[in-house]
């Protein structure tokens, strides 16, 4: 990191703007290049990855490398440190980290960033051994005052004890601040019988301020001075100003003043009412551009006639085309769902002041390495000159982590035309009009059984936007014409993998329209697709499709697993009350399984879901609470695409503008949702995505048992066919 090549204590305490006494941390990743640049080194094996504060006043402080959006990992994170520090956890507290190399991530190449439900898993070995790095400090600091040796200091909830002497942390850290750090390799971590934090329901750390208003999101930032801007952006993607009569913008009362900035035109104001009027009485000419004519029905039949004919292959074996010729029963089938906004329930926004030599930014964000990168290249900074301050996200699904950093940078460009500190704020329809999506996808299957009602044959075409394609992901996520993230969930089903004539190919057409990985990515509309054809291949096989299931996954130990464990709790075959039934899917993403059985009724024509029952695994259960609160959450953003929201086009204009038309799901339709953890000690997955995939098909497979009618398409509209 440039500017740190000092590596003293005082300099890096400096830079990183971690102020006051005590006792500082940095952990590493093993096999790394260079020791944390908190302590002096002699050699180079560890890059740091975050760091732990422990002040006077006994009070620990987790810096988070990631963001917090609900997901809970500013509990859960914190968790791994207090565990392995002996800490007492009524004196835990978090903060974002600054926007610093220091802090980036391996699962990222090395960017700080947070996505792919990767934040516990990847960061469990590196924080435990932050939290013992400090606590063997603190034992050696004792055992120097006392004259004793180590073997003769232990610790237990934020004290060293040696002998019947009690040290408070922080008697002991300026102390345990002067010493070298242990040698990471020396340090013996905690078995999983020790543990007494991880593995135990615990509450949410940052519940008391966001209940009583401290807590601090981007749309709170205010400061003397800031102004307020809108941005007239093009109601078409690709148009661009032609140009613009800014005279009844300029004559609204607080309007400062109007600006064209890349994006499209800004009006800067007072306040946000001020510069929304302003906006609202510009005059803009536009060159809409190629897109100005995109149609959502043209663009369906464009997706089914590239599902007529192969794609670029994903996955094959065998002959699937020869054993389709030869399979005892056939099924064809198209599964489709639409473009999706992410609508978080806080619109984008950003805070941007300059000045000649920094540039500070506040905001809620995925990804502070590419936004601090792309606003360097914007000011003409270096990138340690930007600041970016992390603040809580008010959901964020994908959206806040574009590599184009498209909302951040637009707040830099305004504030940096407009020569002040500006607030750059989008209304909701900005953020439901203005992109990014997930892509309206297309799957075509048809499913060869044999005589004995299983799979022979699968071939399935995908159509569908690659999120990579043309941006600086491709390298990294397209490989030999495949967006991996377009087939996951799909082309490496264990459905598929298990049968052996089997082609899974894939089209991504360009249409101009803006796409982006959105919560559960990929597998948000496979398991919808992969779900709903198992339980079609179920009937067509005169099975029962929790059997059928366990017949096709019986070489899968963790998804029977869960998929027993949801079936045992819900009931699955005993008695319903008149009017409902069940359904049943089971899913892996993120390295996780999670199955699910949902119980639906129709009310006056309408899908009412009363009860999810959600199992799963995914591998050692940090903090039992916060997997409980992500499965609920999965269960309701799902619940909202297979029941209400989709994107439409009509000259080249989104046709949806705010909840009441783009809905999502209401209070009164949220299901009972129970969650069941699977006891496991295999590799660990991801939490925050995982219950998305398999919510919808669940209850398309249980309006199916109610009514006899199979439901192809999202989101689902019963009666219609």
């Amino acid at each position: 990191m440039s500017g740190l090549t000092d590596a003293s204590r005082r300099r890096f305490l400096k830079h990183s703007a971690i102020l006051g006494g005590g006792l500082v941390i940095a952990f590493a990743i093993p096999g790394g290049q260079r020791f944390a640049l908190a302590q002096s080194a002699p050699s180079a094996a560890f890059v740091p990855n975050a760091f732990l504060r422990i002040g006077s006043d006994d009070s620990v402080t987790v810096l988070l490398a990631h963001s917090e959006m609900g997901q809970g990992i500013w509990t859960g994170l914190a968790m791994l440190i207090a565990e392995e520090l002996d800490a007492d956890w009524s004196k835990i507290r978090v903060e974002h980290a600054p926007a610093a190399a220091v802090y980036g991530s391996p699962v990222f190449g090395g960017l700080q960033g947070t996505g792919g439900s990767t934040s516990i898993w990847s960061e469990f070995d590196r924080y435990r051994q932050a939290g013992a790095t400090a606590r063997v400090m603190l034992m050696q600091a004792a055992a120097q005052r006392h004259g004793v040796t180590l073997a003769d200091v232990r610790t237990d909830n934020g004290v060293v004890l040696v002998g019947e002497r009690r040290l408070r942390y922080g008697e002991l850290a300026d102390e345990a601040g002067k010493l070298p750090a242990p040698d990471p390799a020396a340090l013996k971590l905690k078995t999983p019988q020790e543990w007494r934090i991880i593995g135990q329901p615990t509450k949410r750390l940052d519940t008391p301020e966001k209940i009583d208003g401290r807590a601090q999101f981007g749309m709170d930032v205010q400061f003397d001075g800031l102004l307020t801007a809108t941005v007239a952006r093009a109601p078409v993607f690709g148009a661009t100003v032609k140009s613009f009569d800014a005279t009844a913008a300029k004559a609204v009362p607080g309007v400062r003043q109007v600006l064209q900035v890349p994006s499209g035109v800004a009006v800067v104001a007072d306040h946000y009412w001020a510069a929304k009027l302003g906006r609202d009485a510009l005059q803009i000419d536009w060159d809409l551009g190629p897109h100005a004519g995109l149609d959502s029905t043209q663009l369906r039949e464009q997706f089914q006639q590239l599902a007529a004919t192969p794609g670029k292959t994903a996955a094959q074996a065998g002959d699937a085309q020869g054993a389709l010729g030869k399979a005892a029963k056939t099924l064809e089938a198209d599964y489709a769902v639409p473009y999706l906004a992410h609508a978080p329930m806080e619109p984008l926004n950003c805070t941007v002041k300059l000045s000649a030599d920094q540039c500070e930014i506040w905001t809620g964000t995925q990804f502070q390495t590419i936004d601090q990168q792309i606003s360097a290249q914007i000011t003409g900074l270096k990138p340690e000159q930007v600041q970016i301050h992390t603040l809580f996200l008010g959901g964020g699904f994908g959206r806040r982590a574009t590599p184009t950093s498209d909302f951040v940078a637009e707040a830099v460009q305004v504030a940096k035309a407009a020569k002040a500190p500006v607030k750059t704020v989008w209304s909701r329809e900005d953020d439901v009009r203005g992109g990014y999506y997930r892509s309206a996808f297309l799957h075509r299957a048809r499913i060869g059984l044999g005589a004995d009602g299983l799979p022979s044959a699968w071939q399935q075409v995908i159509v569908g936007q690659s999120l990579a394609a043309g941006t600086p992901l491709e390298a990294m996520l397209v490989h030999e014409g495949i967006d991996h993230t377009s087939v996951e969930g799909a082309a490496d089903s264990p459905y598929v993998k298990a049968t052996a004539n089997h082609h899974v190919s894939l089209h991504s057409p360009s249409t101009g329209i803006p796409v982006l990985w959105w919560r559960s990515v990929g597998h948000s509309h496979s398991a919808f697709a992969m779900e709903s054809l198992v339980d079609e291949l179920a009937q067509a096989a005169g099975k029962d499709p929790l059997e059928y299931r366990r017949l096709l996954l019986k070489n899968e130990p963790r998804h029977l697993g869960v998929l027993n464990l949801a079936a045992e709790k819900a009931g699955w075959g005993t008695p319903l009350p008149k009017g409902r039934a069940r359904g049943v899917a089971v899913h892996a993403s993120f390295g996780s399984y999670v199955a699910q059985v949902a119980e639906v009724s129709l009310e006056n024509g309408a899908i009412r879901v009363h009860r999810v029952v959600c199992a799963v695994d995914c591998g050692v259960a940090v903090n039992p609470a916060g997997i409980a609160a992500q499965m609920e959450s999965g269960v309701a953003f799902a619940l909202g695409a297979a029941l209400h929201s989709q994107l439409t086009f009509k000259d080249g204009r989104v046709q949806q503008s705010n909840f009441h038309d783009y809905q999502v799901l209401r209070l009164n339709e949220m299901p009972l949702v129970e969650t069941h953890i699977v006891p496991s000690t295999d590799k660990m997955g991801g939490i925050g995505e995982t219950a998305v995939p398999p919510t919808a098909p669940a209850v398309a497979n249980a309006l199916f048992a109610l009514t006899g009618q199979r439901l192809r398409e999202l989101p689902l509209q019963p009666g219609k066919a």
